[in-house]
């Protein structure tokens, strides 16, 4: 059995970790940056994080095909030094042009870095040991979010615009030193495509739409995406702030309570993830944020109250990281096990894209109802959204086969290993049970994952 490949490894969560921790000194404060040091209108500020995502957007539909024929590891080089360009352009920005050059540049650069990542991981990880490491990735993420914000805060000054240059000046320094140290990773290769199996880039999005399991994926996590994070820093921050009439600064404790319960509970959480479905896992999360989005809206109630209006947010936001931890272990290996190797790239770079157009979409949804002072709908969608998320999720793992689902770990070495791949149309049936071989012979491996040439492991896991 070909073992997990730690040193690389090390490094991608190492680089992982130092790049949030710089993005942390500038996320919070790009705002008032923009709006109080280089005086431009909230409208202007508003375009500059729609030019953001927009950047983001135009990117991933090349970086997936980029991954997958020319590698994770100089993807996520070029990502990172387009994202230190951005970031530093921001940084000595003077005019409203410049700084959307600069978004533009940050944009597209973040969006080529964070599916080179994921393939580096997948690569570098075997089947039993895929979904602690893309824990570990999240953890380490808000982790360094937390940190550089914290310190970020200590820095800033809007009265003295040298302190936001300096903020810029980290970040670009981190997305430099993530270049060096994930450029030096030695990740295996992917296997190559067999014989007779269709490459490029329009043959990789056929494939992904025809794989009717990614397909519904990619559904249930826009809704993921729309229902958490395209509402954390819109229509939650403005339900708190103006019903619940939570302080500005308690707000920020909110946020600090997400951060800790997910630094904090995301190991303890991987060892229940370990013994679940990984649907059963989705349709969990849904019903963990239904009972978020309950207590916020038990939070607008009291009001009056601002001791026990503060507390329910808090324990809002505390519960938006419970699910946020759940899925951690799960959404990453779970794409890993329905593409192939040769277009694991490209299923990364589209589970990107669907994140940043919910994350697109979940704001805009949240200003229109939040905007008109529709409190209630707004609410009462959301929760919405979680029961769907639930819903879909338990449909979700009928489609899937037990090693997608995480009910056998069938491929006990890394998925770019191998040497040889039969590439098959996703099965959209019910998943077979394991057939018992003799001791000599190989285990039966599910019609829809490809064919190893290393021997194969199957070890059962306990079904939730």
């Amino acid at each position: 059995m070909v073992a997990t490949n730690n040193s690389a490894l090390r490094r991608i969560q190492l680089g992982n970790a130092l790049s949030a921790f710089g993005s942390g000194f500038t996320v919070p404060f790009l705002f008032v940056y923009v709006t109080r040091v280089r005086d431009m209108s909230a409208g202007q500020a508003g375009l500059m994080f729609s030019v953001l995502a927009v950047a983001a957007l135009l990117a991933l539909p090349l970086v997936g095909p980029g991954i997958d024929r020319r590698g994770p590891r100089p993807v996520a080089v070029v990502g990172a030094v387009t994202a230190g360009a951005g970031s530093l352009t921001l940084g000595l920005a003077t005019t409203p042009a410049t700084v959307l050059v600069g978004a533009a540049l940050l944009g597209a650069g973040v969006a080529g870095i964070q599916p080179a990542l994921a393939t580096m991981i997948v690569r570098c990880t075997t089947a039993p040991t895929r979904a602690r490491a893309f824990a570990l990735q999240f953890t380490f993420n808000n982790l360094g979010l937390g940190i550089g914000g914290l310190i970020g805060g200590l820095i800033v000054d809007p009265a003295h615009p040298a302190s936001f240059t300096v903020l810029f000046a980290v970040e670009t320094v981190m997305f430099v030193v993530l270049a060096a140290v994930v450029g030096t990773a030695r990740v295996p290769d992917a296997a190559p495509a067999a014989a007779g199996v269709a490459a490029g880039t329009r043959a990789g999005w056929r494939h992904l739409a025809r794989n009717k399991a990614m397909v519904r994926l990619s559904v249930v996590s826009a809704l993921i995406f729309f229902t958490c994070y395209g509402q954390f820093e819109s229509g939650l921050a403005a339900f708190a702030t103006e019903v619940s009439r939570i302080s500005p600064s308690m707000l920020g404790v909110a946020l600090a309570a997400n951060t800790a319960v997910i630094v904090l509970c995301q190991l303890a959480v991987l060892k229940v993830v370990a013994r679940r479905r990984r649907s059963s896992v989705i349709a969990a999360t849904g019903v963990v944020w239904l009972l978020a989005w309950i207590v916020t809206a038990v939070s607008g109630l009291l009001h009056g109250n601002g001791a026990a209006a503060a507390v329910t947010i808090i324990t809002t936001y505390a519960l938006m990281g419970v699910g946020e931890s759940l899925l951690a272990p799960t959404l990453g290996p779970m794409v890993a096990d329905l593409a192939p190797g040769h277009l694991l790239g490209q299923y990364n770079a589209a589970q990107s894209l669907v994140k940043q157009l919910a994350m697109a979409a979940g704001p805009a949804f949240a200003g229109v109802l939040v905007g008109a002072g529709a409190y209630g709908p707004y609410l009462a969608a959301l929760m919405g959204c979680s029961v769907l998320i639930t819903v879909l999720g338990v449909r979700l793992g009928r489609g899937l086969s037990p090693v997608q689902n995480g009910v056998l770990v069938a491929v006990s070495v890394p998925v770019a290993t191998a040497t040889t791949e039969s590439v098959q149309e996703p099965v959209d049936a019910a998943p077979e049970e394991p057939v018992a071989a003799p001791d000599e012979a190989p285990a039966r491996q599910p019609a829809d994952r490809p064919r190893q040439d290393a021997p194969q492991e199957r070890v059962p896991a306990l079904a939730g």
